[in-house]
């Protein structure tokens, strides 16, 4: 008898063909294959998602959770594992493509304001910051060492890109207009995080890509805001920050909204949840590391889907 049942590779296709997917919306499928509530039967959900992932592990893949945190609403993926050239292999995206995109994700990563970047300062990424540090060491001039491909890169080119990337959910469309990390990326990106020394979050140790800095300045503690609401809503008396105790202003929560938010991250296996205690810190690894092997998880596009500490104050508050 096979390991996965129809109901397994139902799930894992759903999310191969159409990318990653609001916790509602996988929810649906499971229940539309099983006949189960995840919210209601929280144990059968954990139990497929383990077995999943155990299969998933000899092809060194992922099924996995994170959160948006530009809306913190909870999504799944199926992600790579390996950064490889093999795994290079498997993306439609071009070198130059490829590289533009690590231009972006490093400047939204490092933009220290709002987790994002506007259209004009993506286009202007310059292709040539991504060549490898050293290529052109034993010549005189760093240019003679640029991949013809980078150099031809138009702006043309960058505008389809950045589209491609939007469709397939590499990047968003922020609501203000800018240009932002999307689903896959937050899926796929935990390990380039870390190995790049990107601030955490103080309650869920993620990356705070998109977080609230302590309104002190001399002080490096950033939580994401819907971390803001779980933590604080359940304090009494003043909020104030868990690293200086300066007074946290923020506005009232509804006790509602929080008890929702409770059965939302509750019915999910905090395996599959980057969601661990912010007393766990976060260890530097290389699996998964190369962000220029990160596109490589589906060749065809998505169905869209209905301590560290910062070096200066100004390069990395995030509002």
């Amino acid at each position: 008898m096979p390991s996965l049942c129809w109901r397994h590779h139902t799930l894992i296709q759903a999310l191969l063909s159409r990318g990653p997917l609001e916790e509602q919306e996988f929810h649906s499928i499971f229940t539309g294959v099983t006949g189960k509530n995840p919210g209601t039967h929280q144990q059968l959900f954990n139990d497929y998602l383990l077995k999943i992932n155990k299969e998933l592990s000899f092809v060194q893949m992922e099924l996995r959770a994170c959160r948006n945190q530009y809306n913190g609403s909870v999504c799944y993926g199926v992600v790579n594992n390996v950064a490889d050239e093999q795994s290079k292999l498997g993306t439609r995206y071009t070198v130059p493509q490829i590289a533009f995109y690590k231009g972006i994700i490093e400047a939204i990563a490092h933009d220290g304001s709002k987790g994002s970047i506007t259209n004009i300062d993506a286009l202007n990424i310059r292709l040539e910051n991504q060549v490898p540090t050293g290529a052109g060491s034993q010549s005189q001039d760093p240019s003679a060492h640029v991949p013809p491909a980078f150099k031809n890169f138009t702006m043309s080119q960058k505008e389809k890109t950045l589209e491609e990337l939007v469709r397939d959910q590499w990047l968003c469309s922020t609501p203000d207009g800018n240009i932002g990390l999307g689903l896959r990326s937050f899926l796929d990106l935990r390990s380039w995080f870390r190995s790049n020394d990107i601030p955490a979050c103080e309650v869920c140790n993620e990356a705070g890509v998109k977080a609230d800095l302590c309104p002190n300045e001399g002080c490096t503690i950033r939580i994401h805001q819907y971390c803001l609401k779980r933590k604080f809503s359940r304090t009494k008396g003043e909020k104030v920050c868990p690293g200086c105790s300066t007074p946290w202003p923020l506005p009232v929560f509804k006790a509602e909204a929080v008890e929702e938010e409770d059965v939302n991250t509750n019915g999910v296996n905090q395996s599959q949840l980057p969601l661990g205690p912010a007393s766990q810190k976060r260890a530097r690894t290389s699996r998964g590391g190369d962000s220029s092997a990160l596109l490589s998880i589906s060749s065809q596009p998505p169905v869209p889907a209905s301590d560290v500490k910062r070096a200066t104050r100004s390069s990395s508050r995030l509002r």
